[in-house]
């Protein structure tokens, strides 16, 4: 298994086409981390997330784990990442526990212990024989969550991970986003829900027309000072 305790931007570039969607952004996200990545639509944050999770090369520069560039880890390093993306990648033909068994077993992870903690943590422990395709968005988005966790990733991204929430599921995914970084693992989260992230991230990078404009300690007033900088 590699183990690393951070994760590193050093200033990527991601251009497609003419579009330059990403511009010489340097970060850096470490163990105990919950980092929000903040801005408006067609900021580059899902973009930054592709490169995070090893789907989207940089144009220019690099992304290391540990202090090792992504591309001479390999295929090894994608069993330590965790991708909950626009894209929940269920089978919603199958029901909510042959969705998560089948994800532990690409993994290589046997036994019904950890689907049942799975289905807990999704709170679907009642629901977990029905198919994902009669759920909810909110069902759905929990129980995408625990697939991409089922593995015990190093370091989790989430792309709008609150999407379709109610209040109720929206504070049982933020108190699992707690838990997981209290155990060491790196978060890194773009979202447009300043309310929820406000008290939940401690760190924030706000990017704006593919740049980044502020990397600080989180602090309260997030809502205030994301609209000074951003503009909205």
């Amino acid at each position: 298994m590699i183990e690393f305790d951070e994760v590193r931007l050093v200033d990527v570039s991601r251009h497609f086409g003419r579009r330059r969607a990403v511009s010489q952004i340097s970060l850096t996200a470490r163990s105990g981390d919950i980092l929000g990545l903040l801005g408006p639509n067609g900021a580059g944050k899902s973009t930054l997330i592709g490169m995070l999770a090893t789907l989207v090369a940089p144009t220019s520069g690099s992304v290391t784990f540990g202090g090792q560039p992504a591309r001479a880890l390999g295929g090894p390093l994608r069993k330590t990442i965790g991708l909950l993306a626009h894209e929940l990648h269920l089978y919603t033909e199958l029901s909510a526990r042959q969705n998560l068994t089948f994800f532990a077993q690409l993994y290589g992870i046997g036994g019904t212990d950890t689907v049942e903690r799975a289905l807990s943590a999704a709170g679907l422990s009642d629901r977990g024989d029905e198919v994902v395709s009669g759920f909810s968005r909110g069902m759905r988005q929990r129980l995408a969550l625990e697939r991409a966790l089922i593995h015990d990733p190093r370091l989790v991204l989430m792309d709008e991970p609150f999407t379709g929430l109610d209040d109720a599921a929206s504070q049982l995914v933020t108190d699992r986003l707690r838990r997981l970084a209290a155990a060491g693992a790196i978060v890194v989260m773009a979202t447009h829900d300043l309310d929820l992230a406000d008290g939940l991230v401690n760190r924030v990078a706000i990017i704006r027309g593919g740049r980044l404009v502020q990397d600080e300690p989180a602090s309260q007033g997030l809502r205030a000072r994301y609209r000074a900088l951003v503009g909205n």
